[in-house]
């Protein structure tokens, strides 16, 4: 009996043990940076920090469209891949257009390459296969052993300095190749330099041109080891004599003993400055050689930053979780200089600066979800420099920033997405008081353009679809929403006048709806609208919407639902209208590909349709928010590496996904109200950057329990579908009881 006792004490003890210890892991372990890696999420795999501006990953071949798709390589990795053609240090993550892919470096055996390898002809040039079992990919590390080169490469990164580790088992002319006139995608170099130091280092820059039109990148690189010779190209031109070459595409192959000492380390620093602040970001952020030390820095910061919110469920959940966080922290990027020196849009150099100066901001898609998500989880420092930065960039370029781009405007999608940013920051108390009068005139002078339709919404009119080629629609309602921001900050800052113009802007969504189509639709100068008319017509930059139709477009009102309810008949005529929405069938006839992860006409896989889920919510139908939203996690958001419906956009899918599986959604990101939704965990603690802590207890959750039978906040009954930015901030409980039967009086 004892010994009976005895073992059942210690079989007790170590499931004791291995809870605790499973509940000890870091979030790190959890994330799974391939998740979104194939077909059309599009996002970066390979070594970064939080917002870091190096980004130091696998490049390869963009297979070519009757091969494969073209398209999804636009991050330069896609997981159905088995090449690399070497490593880059800047990449986009989760976008439709590609471009950087900046200072290629290959480590290399056996004949010298000048060229990247084509499509399935790995001896045509330099690169190398590789097996999927020999690569691993963490929150700041990446490594892959090259099986035609025989090198095990490791990579990890700090905010502007990418970290290479190098082991040749074949010594063969050992050798780096830096190719800086290697392009991918949409980009092209247009001038080349560089000049070696001493024995150890090497600066220069590459200027290209692409989506980014006039882009500049300054490197320096220092070596471990000495590099015993360098051979120096123009393109495949040799060239002898010198230390220092400038062209269209330097190219240097690096030679080292390898016979003597198998491993080779650079560090690589960026800066869009000068190539003495790139070497001075060296010396300040990896200042020794030692590649352990710099990965478990980076290891820190992800855990830092992940460990932001305390997250408890299954372990496949707490991956797709895990790994959605993480993927929210890869835009916007770092773009300055240790020394807070940064180029500005109109091309001459601030140095100094007293704020954090960013870029990649793809702010149509952002503004959702991924910047409320941030005035949550960062200091509010964080957020104040996004808006120093977009004031920033008013004042070099004369208007606020539309999708912004190592300091260039791309003027990409549509509206003006800045604006709703500044609007939640600013009435969330997150703008520099200083700032109020730049901000006002930023905000004010942006929304009075001329450009892209605006000189009919100054007029408080709708803009004609016979003075556009296309998307009419989709600027006008995405101008209501950007007014409504304007309206909301001119009334804090008491400007009345001004106030009562830009909220009748913000209404002006409804000179474009039909009432006889019962859409939004496009009209002609004289009053008509469209005719004929197909509200399921998304044919790519062919309509009046920006990837979508009528129908996914018929939502797109965050800002007054209330208003679109009344134009829809009421609020029961809204639900039933949703209702439909949904259960269309799920066919688009030369749609565009963003236009995915369909459940009826509701396109989760594009960022216009995210709110649509909590619209029942705040029509009083709560039950079928939970219903919707937990089909669209299950449906589009998994583990595999194909486990996003749609491009990642910069981190907004998974933003959208972080708030969601928590139960929250801001609906109206300029609201301050989290609109409450199904959770997927059973427990949250979101560690707020003020030092309170507000928890999410989602009690008897599981895959069937999807529906809030009732609700409470600090002990207190909630009865509204909603919490406040500022209940969320003071920290607090929210206690969700869940159940597989819908409580249809919930929130009515």
């Amino acid at each position: 009996m004892l010994r009976k006792l005895i073992k059942q004490a210690k079989f007790i003890l170590a499931i004791a043990v291995a809870s605790t210890a499973h509940a000890q892991q870091k979030p790190t372990a959890f994330v799974d940076p391939f998740i979104g890696s194939e077909e059309h999420g599009h996002v970066f795999v390979g070594a970064n920090v939080p917002f870091g501006g190096v980004q130091l990953g696998p490049t390869q071949i963009a297979q070519t469209w009757d091969k494969f798709n073209g398209w999804d390589w636009c991050s330069g990795y896609n997981y159905k891949s088995n090449d690399i053609l070497g490593f880059t240090h800047t990449h986009l993550s989760g976008t439709g257009i590609g471009d950087l892919n900046d200072i290629m470096v290959v480590p290399a055996t056996g004949q010298l390459q000048l060229k990247p390898a084509e499509f399935d002809k790995m001896h045509t040039g330099y690169g190398s296969h590789f097996k999927k079992e020999n690569e691993t990919a963490k929150p700041g590390f990446y490594s892959v052993y090259l099986d035609d080169y025989k090198v095990k490469a490791n990579l990890t990164a700090s905010e502007r300095v990418g970290y290479h580790q190098y082991i040749y088992d074949n010594t063969d002319n050992a050798h780096v190749l830096v190719d800086l006139g290697f392009r991918m995608n949409w980009d092209k170099a247009t001038d080349t330099y560089l000049k070696q130091i001493d024995e150890t280092t090497f600066v220069g820059y590459r200027f290209s041109s692409g989506w980014a039109s006039d882009q500049k990148v300054y490197f320096a690189i220092k070596t471990s080891r000495p590099i015993k010779n360098v051979k120096y190209f123009d393109g495949d031109l040799a060239k002898t004599g010198y230390t220092t070459y400038k062209g269209l595409a330097i190219k240097a192959a690096l030679f080292f003993d390898a016979a003597q000492d198998n491993t080779i380390e650079l560090k690589v620093g960026l800066s869009p400055v000068s190539t003495e602040n790139a070497l001075d970001n060296i010396a300040k952020e990896i200042p020794n050689w030692n590649f352990k030390e710099a990965t478990a820095a980076a290891d820190a910061k992800w855990n830092t930053t992940l460990g932001k919110i305390d997250y408890e469920s299954t372990d496949d959940l707490k991956k797709v979780f895990y790994t959605a966080l993480y993927h929210s922290y890869f835009a916007p990027t770092i773009f300055d200089d240790h020394n807070g020196d940064y180029m500005g849009t109109d091309k001459q150099v601030y140095r100094n600066a007293d704020f954090v100066n960013y870029t990649i901001f793809s702010l149509w898609d952002t503004y959702r979800a991924l910047h409320p998500l941030m005035t949550i989880l960062e200091k509010p420092k964080v957020t104040s420099d996004f808006v120093k930065t977009f004031l920033s960039i008013y004042q070099q370029q004369g208007k606020l920033p539309v999708w912004h781009l190592w300091a260039n405007e791309t003027n990409t999608m549509v509206g003006l997405p800045a604006i709703p940013v500044i609007a939640d920051a600013f009435l969330k108390g997150l703008v520099d008081e200083k700032d109020h009068e730049l901000l006002w005139e930023a905000v004010k002078t942006t929304a009075m353009g001329d450009d892209y339709g605006l000189k009919f919404v100054r007029e408080l009119s709708f803009i004609p679809i016979d003075s556009m080629d296309n998307e009419a629609v989709a600027w006008g309602l995405e101008y209501a929403i950007a007014d409504y921001g304007v309206y909301r900050i001119a009334e804090k800052l008491g400007k009345t006048e001004d106030a009562e113009y830009f909220k009748k802007r913000s209404k002006l969504y409804e000179i474009y709806f039909d009432k006889d189509e019962r859409f939004f639709v496009g009209r002609y100068a004289n009053g008509d609208f469209r005719r004929p008319f197909d509200p399921l017509m998304a044919e790519h930059r062919k309509n009046d919407y920006c990837e979508g139709n009528a129908w996914q477009y018929l939502w797109l009102v965050p800002h007054d639902v209330n208003g679109l309810m009344g134009l829809l008949g009421g609020k029961q005529a809204f639900i039933d209208r949703l209702d439909e929405f949904i259960n269309l069938p799920e066919e688009l006839d030369n749609a565009s590909p963003d236009i995915s992860g369909l459940i009826g006409q509701y396109a989760q896989g594009n960022e216009p349709n995210h709110h649509v889920p909590y619209l029942y919510a705040m029509a009083g139908e709560h039950w079928k928010t939970a219903k919707l939203v937990n089909e669209a996690m299950v449906q589009n958001y998994t583990s595999a590496p194909n486990g996003l419906c749609g491009n990642d956009d910069a981190g907004q899918m998974s933003a959208w996904y972080v708030f969601s599986s928590m139960g929250l959604y801001p609906a109206n990101p300029m609201s301050g109200e989290y609109v409450l939704g199904s959770p997927r965990m059973k427990h949250a603690a979101i560690n707020l950057p003020n030092g309170n802590t507000f928890v999410i207890d989602a009690k008897n959750q599981s895959d069937a329990n999807i529906y809030i039978k009732s609700a409470k906040l600090n002990g207190k009954a909630l009865t509204r579908t909603h919490i406040t930015h500022e209940e969320l901030m003071q920290g607090g409980k929210l206690e969700l009881e869940m159940s597989n039967k819908p409580n249809k009086k919930f929130g009515k």
